[in-house]
This record gives structure tokens, C-alpha cells and sequence, in this order.
């Protein structure tokens, strides 16, 4: 098995050729062999992926990326966008503190910098919303900076290719200094997104395909027979279920009324229906006064720190109601449920199949 310490020059230019002829095709990326020829990434569209990407997977962001840079194609159109637009464009992706954060983002950049991204490291994790990873991402993939890029992806290859047996989170900065030794001065963008394509498609959570790996000889985790258990992590503590009321009341013609939900917590700024808190016995609290009726069943969701379990009610919402500061009323031809946050549209599906 080869040194790693003294191969990493030697690692890095095999894993750059894998990746020239295997590299995934992606809408936000240029391929090797566009940048071979000159052509260069869209920091926007790098920073766009990046925050869509966190926690989701690339085959759920696709479409919104698409979405997003067909209605939006610039930092600028970004910024100028109505905050409840780009809110409903984002539904379903979750974690919507991204959302909030991506308007915060682009409007800086719009409003300090004329639409310019920072080129480095340290000036990017200026910007709202942008941590050590995205900033090392951006930095990276946009600018072909030098930086270090460790997303779960990365974090397996190194813990196998070093057999490292500390448990995530705890072996981060270890993790972190070993993708650091192996990243290039030259092509060091097109090489953060080999490392994380060969943790996406070679040396995958199970099964990794180690007879095609290109680091197959110098991996110490196959020699040792320790890649498939690579890389433990602490066990996380069991989620607590907290439950909740729902209440589903549109007119007979069709206009249904939502609440729009505080800009900070879960589901911040989003539009879904008035509710009672989550708790682990909520009290009711109905929008209005009226004969609530139990649709039957429930609604399950799981959120990133807890499960959540909803009670539906429903009820005919009264001619010429008066909805509250944060209420809104939809009328039917304008009411899209897909616009909706996944929990609250699970609840409208019941209403829907009931």
C-alpha cells in the first residue's frame, strides 16, 4: 500500500483523471472538459447549489435549481424577487431558513457589491447564510481557490482511506485534515468535486464499489476489510413526538385561508394553514368560531428534530370573514398546494382523500 503523506500529489492527479472521464453532469456545473477550454462557473449558480444542496439530495434539488434560474437567472433578479415568490418556488425542499437566508444573501451582494460575488474564503463567510462549507465550496468551485471541502461525501472517502475509526461528529477536524493534505494547488475546483462524486457514486455509505475505486491501492479501510463500516458515528438520541391542530376552512366558492408563519422558527415566512402550537398536548386554537369537524386520520411528519403528528379539523369559512394581520385569503384559481411546506401539504391531502 503507498504512503499517503508522501503520494498525495500522486492521489490527487489519479482521482483528477477519474473524474475527468466519469464526472456526473449536473445543470449547475461546468464539466472538465468546458473548463479546459476557458469557460468558467457562475458563482451565482455555484452559491445557488450549494445552499439548495445542504441537508437534500441532488436528485430533489434538480428541478428546483432549474425552477429557480429560469425565473430568476441572476443575483440581481434574485434580489429584486418578492419574498413570498421565491418562499412558494422553495416549498418542499424543507428547511426554509435556507430560503430566508438565500433573499438575505442575494440582496447583500445586489445592495454592497453591484451583483459581484467575493472571490475568496474569508469574504464570502461575510455574506448571511454562508458557513465554512459553502464558503470553502464557492471558494473552490467558482474561483478554483485552494480550499478544503468536506461535505458527507468527503468525510466517508477520508475515513476510509485512512480507516479512521473515531465516530462522527468528534472526527471532523481529523477528517478535515486529511482532505486538506490531499488538495491540489492546480484544479483544486475540479478536484472538490471529484472527491465528492467519488463519495456518490464509488465509495458509497453501502456496498462501496472498491475493485473500480481509483484510490483502490492506497485505501488503508480495504486493506484492513473496514470500508463497509466506515465512518461510524455517534448514535443520536431517539426524536420526541409533539402533535398538533390543523384547520382546513375555505367558502363555498372555493377560497381557502392560510396563515403566514413568523419569519424565525420552522417553516419561517411560509404560508400553511392556522394552527395550534406543537407541543406534546396542544390546546385548540381555531382561527374563528365554528361547528370544527375531525377529518379522521392524521397527518405524520418528521422534522429534523422531532416527529410531529396533526390533528385536521375543518369547517365552511363564513362570507365576508376578516382575516387576521397574518391570515390571507386565497381564492381558488389562486390556491396552489404544491406552493405549500410538505407537512401542510399532507394535510391537505387527507382533506383531499376525505
Amino acid at each position: 500500500m503507498r504512503d499517503l503523506n508522501s503520494n498525495a500529489g500522486e492521489m490527487s492527479g489519479e482521482l483528477l483523471a477519474w473524474y475527468d472521464i466519469h464526472a456526473r453532469e449536473m445543470p449547475w456545473r461546468v464539466s472538465p472538459a468546458e473548463r479546459a477550454t476557458g469557460i468558467r462557473p457562475d458563482p451565482y449558480k455555484v452559491w445557488l447549489s450549494e445552499v439548495m444542496l445542504q441537508q437534500t439530495t441532488v436528485a430533489a434539488v434538480r428541478e428546483y435549481f432549474l425552477r429557480f434560474t429560469s425565473r430568476w437567472p441572476t443575483v440581481l433578479d434574485l434580489a429584486a424577487a418578492e419574498d413570498a415568490d421565491v418562499m412558494s418556488e422553495w416549498a418542499g425542499l424543507g428547511y426554509y431558513a435556507r430560503a430566508r437566508n438565500l433573499l438575505k444573501c442575494a440582496r447583500t451582494v445586489a445592495a454592497e457589491r453591484e451583483g459581484v460575488f467575493p472571490d475568496s474564503y474569508e469574504g464570502l463567510l461575510k455574506l448571511p447564510g454562508i458557513g465554512p462549507y459553502t464558503a470553502a465550496a464557492i471558494a473552490s468551485i467558482a474561483f478554483d481557490r485552494p480550499e478544503t471541502v468536506l461535505d458527507g461525501n468527503v468525510e466517508r472517502v477520508m475515513s476510509r482511506l485512512h480507516d479512521i475509526h473515531e465516530p462522527l461528529p468528534d472526527a471532523k477536524p481529523v477528517l478535515k485534515e486529511r482532505a486538506a493534505e490531499l488538495t491540489p494547488d492546480q484544479r483544486p475546483g475540479d478536484y472538490a468535486q471529484a472527491v465528492m462524486d467519488l463519495g456518490a457514486t464509488i465509495c458509497t455509505p453501502r456496498n462501496p464499489a472498491c475493485g473500480i475505486c481509483p484510490w483502490r491501492d492506497p485505501c488503508a479501510a480495504r486493506v484492513a476489510g473496514t470500508a463497509p463500516e466506515l465512518p461510524k458515528k455517534t448514535p443520536k438520541k431517539p426524536k420526541p413526538t409533539r402533535y398538533g391542530i390543523a384547520y382546513l376552512a375555505k367558502t363555498a366558492q372555493g377560497t381557502w385561508l392560510l396563515e403566514r408563519r413568523p419569519d424565525k422558527g420552522l417553516l419561517g415566512g411560509m404560508l400553511g394553514w392556522p394552527g395550534s402550537e406543537w407541543n406534546e398536548a396542544p390546546a385548540p386554537n381555531p382561527p374563528f368560531a365554528a361547528d370544527w369537524q375531525d377529518l379522521g386520520g392524521e397527518v405524520r411528519h418528521t422534522f429534523t428534530h422531532f416527529h410531529l403528528i396533526l390533528q385536521v379539523m375543518t369547517a365552511e369559512l363564513p362570507e365576508g370573514f376578516n382575516p387576521a394581520a397574518d391570515q390571507e385569503l386565497i381564492p381558488r384559481h389562486d390556491f396552489r398546494p404544491a406552493s405549500l411546506p410538505t407537512v401542510m401539504r399532507k394535510a391537505f391531502d387527507l382533506y383531499k382523500g376525505r
